[in-house]
Formats: structure tokens, C-alpha cells, sequence
């Protein structure tokens, strides 16, 4: 199966991704545009024996991507992914006459996919009013449907793609445009999506963000008391909040960390079949429903629990207190001597136990450039913000090309 988002270049790569395989002995379905969890959605709903999804998430419009989905709609394993690569440059494939394959439209794609969101939820949400951002990206033709078919009361920004405009200033990456249209409308919610639909933002009806870490916190907190918590346990990065964790031991859930990727968070949500897990980003991963992040599913169920409880989402955000945090790139060093360096090394310590349990400290190095992420979490800015550049200087000094 093959989707792609609204971005231009997804056109003529997706019409080259279909002949590549076609050529190749595929039948390709073409599902056209759609979100990346309503592919992976699909994938296991039709049994394809693999899928792609032609998209760059949250980036802008020039950029584009190409994910793989396995067997009942999972994203590869790196080893997978590493062995796909090494083959390459292997001779291809070359069938010819009826041995080709053949590419069909996928016509009711998205009409299952909407069928399944509405599928999951417990109850209605009448009476909410939400302002829904679809960043101008794959989320267009689908979540002003499936929220107005659930009950709410819509009103859509960022709903005119034009595959151009993705992202540009719209979605969870600019929230400032949504919490405007909140506050002008008086609207009770607002839900922000990326350019693919996997992530979901939130803004609550003073304009207040709630991130990926607090829906995770409400969500979690909702599921425990419902009973339906498996082990009643919350798998995150190790870049969720520390007020995340806190939040959660305050109400007996445990907290496993990953690295840093949704896929991470679903290979540990699949060792002991966890229900919920995802990222500070947004990604959130409800396995009972969905095999990947899924914006419009969180942004469903997280209305949904305003309606449950009869709740404003800035009272449920509440549970979790948010860490002051910030994050600084250290860039062009040689990151690779992060590990040995023992000046860096006694300089977290030092940062650490000034911190004590009001704080923590995480160096991580990029790995796809010359980078480290300084990331110093506190009680307070000042205090976050000195300690970051303090490491982030002495990370330059020693490790500097």
C-alpha cells in the first residue's frame, strides 16, 4: 500500500515509488493523501504484505521523506532498515508480461480510516468546542470530519494544502496561531497536527500550551483509573519532562525510558503488550488502537476525556507540573568523544548534585551530525538556563574539531 501527505514533490516520487515496485511484481493500492497512522492503519486492516508513506512530517514543504511500514502496519526495525540498504545495489528485479505488477486506486482509504477513529471512542463528544490545526498537511481531509462526526463543534485553520503551504506557520510546530483562534472563538480546546497527522499539540481555552508530555500525563492518569493501564505502566523518551515522571509516581505508574523515537516507544510498548507511550513531541501510541503515533486518535481521546470527566483541559493538564527545561546544540564538535571525556563527565556530576531531585541533566549526541543536545531540566529558568550554557561550553571546549 501507498500514501503520501499533501506536499508537493510527494506527486512525483509517490508516482515513482508505484512504478519502482510495479516494475518490480508489486501490486500497489494507492490510498493517495492520508495521514501516516491511517496507512499504518490500513496496512493491517487490508493485510498488505508491507507499506510506504511518502511524507516529511513536520518539516517544511521542500523537504520529503519515505517511511516503510512491515506487515501489519509497524515501522522497521533498525536492523531492517539496515539490511534493506546493504541490498541496494543488488541486480533487479525484472518480471515482465502478466508477471508485473499492477497499481489500483485504494477508493475507501480514508473512509476506513475515519470509521476506525470513531470506532475507539467510549462516548460522544457533544457540547466541546474545538479548534482544530491541520497544518495545512495530511490531517485536511480527515480530522474536521471525524471530530464533527464524533459531536464537537469545529473550527479548522490550517486546512488548505496546496503542497506548498505544509507547515508554513501552521500545525504543532506554530502553535501561536491556534491559541489565537481559541481565544477569538472561545472555543474550549485546541488540537494542532503535523504535516503527516502522527503528533498532536494541545492548547487549552486560555491559550495555554499542554505538549506531548502532558497528554501523555492525562491520558495515562485516565487509563489507570479506568482499569485499562496495562501493568499500569507509561513508556516515554528520556526526553520527557521530569515533572512527567513525577506526575506519574504521584499516581503509582510506573515510567519506562527509551531513546529518543516513537519507534523506540513501540518496540518497549510491545515487549509486555503496554498500552500507551510516546513522546514529549506529541507522538502518543495507543496500542489497543494504533501502531504508530496518531494525531487525530490523541486529539480524539484527549477530548474525550473532557467530556468523561466534565473537566477543562487546563484542569486536567494540572496533574503535571512542567519542569522549566531547556535545550542547547552544541554543534560542529566531535561528539563521538561524549562518553570519554572526563572533564564533561565532572561537570555533569557538578550539575547534578546541584540539582538534586529538583532537576536532571542529559547530554545526547546527534546522530546524524556533528552535535550534542545539552538538555538541563529545574526548578526554575534561571537556574535551567546557567546550567545548560555552563555544559554546553565546557562540551564545546572539549570536544571542539
Amino acid at each position: 500500500m501507498l500514501a503520501r501527505d499533501p506536499r508537493i514533490s510527494g506527486e512525483f516520487i509517490s508516482a515513482a515509488v508505484a512504478a519502482g515496485l510495479a516494475s518490480s511484481g508489486v501490486d500497489v493500492l494507492d490510498a493517495g493523501v492520508i495521514p501516516t497512522p491511517a496507512a499504518a492503519f490500513l496496512i493491517a486492516d487490508i493485510g498488505a504484505d508491507f507499506g510506504v508513506m511518502i511524507s516529511a512530517s513536520h518539516n517544511p514543504a521542500p523537504d520529503n521523506g519515505i517511511k516503510f511500514f512491515a506487515f501489519g502496519g509497524t515501522k522497521l526495525p533498525d536492523d531492517v532498515e539496515n539490511r534493506i540498504e546493504a541490498h541496494l545495489e543488488d541486480e533487479m528485479l525484472t518480471p515482465i508480461g502478466g508477471d508485473v505488477g499492477r497499481i489500483r486506486r485504494f477508493a475507501d482509504a480514508e473512509d476506513r480510516y475515519v470509521v476506525h477513529l470513531l470506532s475507539t471512542l467510549p462516548h460522544r463528544l457533544d457540547g466541546i468546542h474545538v479548534v482544530l490545526d491541520c497544518a495545512h498537511g495530511a490531517a485536511a481531509g480527515v480530522s474536521p470530519q471525524v471530530f464533527t462526526d464524533a459531536g464537537a463543534r469545529v473550527t479548522v485553520i490550517g486546512a488548505d494544502p496546496d503542497g506548498l503551504n505544509i507547515n508554513d506557520g501552521v500545525g504543532s510546530t506554530h502553535l501561536d496561531n491556534l491559541a489565537r483562534a481559541v481565544l477569538k472563538h472561545g472555543a474550549d480546546v485546541g488540537i494542532a497536527h503535523d504535516g503527516d497527522a502522527d503528533r498532536c499539540l494541545a492548547v487549552d481555552r486560555d491559550g495555554n500550551i499542554v505538549d506531548g508530555d502532558q497528554i501523555m500525563a492525562i491520558l495515562a492518569v485516565s487509563m489507570a483509573e479506568r482499569g485499562v493501564l496495562k501493568d499500569r505502566t507509561l513508556v516515554a523518551t528520556v526526553m520527557s519532562n521530569l515533572g512527567l515522571k513525577k506526575a506519574m509516581a504521584a499516581h503509582d505508574i510506573r515510567v519506562i525510558e527509551t531513546r529518543v523515537g516513537d519507534r523506540y516507544v513501540l518496540e518497549e510498548l510491545n515487549i509486555d503488550g503496554l498500552s500507551l507511550g510516546g513522546e514529549q513531541s506529541g507522538h502518543v501510541i495507543m496500542t489497543k488502537y494504533a501502531t504508530t503515533g496518531d494525531g487525530i486518535l490523541t486529539g480524539l481521546h484527549l477530548v474525550a476525556e473532557m467530556a468523561r470527566t466534565g473537566k477543562t483541559l487546563g484542569e486536567l493538564a494540572s496533574v503535571m507540573t512542567v519542569f522549566p527545561q531547556i535545550l542547547v546544540n552544541v554543534r560542529d564538535i566531535n561528539h563521538h568523544g561524549l562518553g570519554s571525556d572526563t572533564a564533561i563527565a565532572d561537570a555533569v556530576i557538578a550539575a547534578e548534585t546541584e540539582l538534586g531531585d529538583t532537576g536532571r541533566v542529559l547530554l545526547r549526541p546527534s546522530g546524524t551530525e556533528p552535535m550534542v543536545r545539552v538538555m538541563v531540566e529545574a526548578a526554575d529558568q534561571p537556574t535551567a538556563d546557567r546550567l545548560a550554557h555552563q555544559l554546553a561550553a565546557v562540551v564545546r571546549e572539549q570536544l571542539a574539531l
